[in-house]
C-alpha cells in the first residue's frame, strides 16, 4: 500500500470515527485484499474440514466492524490490528459453536485414502492456541498484543511497535520471548 493510499485509509477511519458511515463504505475497498491475505494466514492454520472460507471471514469480520460505533481508529495499523483481532474471535467462535475440541466434535468421516491427502495440511488447534494467547496475555498483554499483530495480523515490526506505542526493538524482544513460550505451550 503506498503512502497515498495510507493517508486516504487513515483519513478515511477517522472520517467514520467521527460518525461518517459512508467512510466505512469506502474503506472496505481500499482493505479488502490486506483482509483477505489476513483471512488466508488464519484459514491456513485451520483442519482440513472447516466450514468458513476466507471470504466469508471477511465478511463476518466486515459486518462486526460496521457494527462498532465508538471506537477511536488511530491509524491504518490500528485498524488491521483490530480486524486480526476480531477474525481470531470469529473462528475460535466458530470453533467452539461446531465443538471441535470436544471429541471430535461435528468432524466428518474419511476414509484411510483421504486421511492420507489431508496428512500434509496444517493441523493447527485454533482453541488450544487461543487459551494459550489468553494465558500469555494475562501474564504479558503487550506479548500476546505482538503475537497477535504479528503473527495473525501480519504486521510488520515497525507497524507493531506503531499500533502499540512503543519502540521496534521493544517488539522485537517481545516477539522473540513471545514466540518461544508459545512453541513450548503448545508443544505440551
Amino acid at each position: 500500500m503506498n503512502e497515498s493510499s495510507q493517508n486516504e485509509l487513515t483519513q478515511l477511519l477517522l472520517d467514520w470515527r467521527r460518525g461518517d458511515r459512508a467512510a466505512l463504505d469506502k474503506l472496505m475497498p481500499l482493505v479488502y485484499n490486506e483482509l483477505r491475505r489476513i483471512a488466508r494466514r488464519y484459514m491456513r492454520g485451520e483442519r482440513a474440514w472447516h466450514t468458513l472460507e476466507s471470504a466469508a471471514l471477511v465478511n463476518e469480520a466486515y459486518l462486526r466492524l460496521a457494527d462498532i460505533d465508538d471506537l477511536d481508529w488511530r491509524d491504518r495499523a490500528h485498524f488491521f490490528a483490530m480486524s486480526s483481532t476480531l477474525m481470531r474471535r470469529i473462528l475460535v467462535d466458530h470453533a467452539r459453536s461446531r465443538n471441535y475440541a470436544k471429541r471430535g466434535g461435528a468432524r466428518p468421516k474419511l476414509s484411510l485414502s483421504k486421511a492420507d491427502r489431508l496428512a500434509d495440511t496444517p493441523d493447527l488447534d485454533l482453541l488450544a492456541l487461543d487459551d494459550a494467547l489468553k494465558t500469555l496475555a494475562a501474564m504479558n498483554e503487550q506479548q500476546g498484543q505482538i503475537i497477535e499483530l504479528r503473527f495473525f495480523g501480519g504486521l510488520t515490526i515497525e507497524e507493531t511497535a506503531e499500533a502499540l506505542g512503543v519502540s521496534p526493538t521493544t517488539v522485537e524482544r517481545g516477539w522473540t520471548v513471545a514466540r518461544a513460550w508459545l512453541r513450548r505451550e503448545l508443544s505440551g
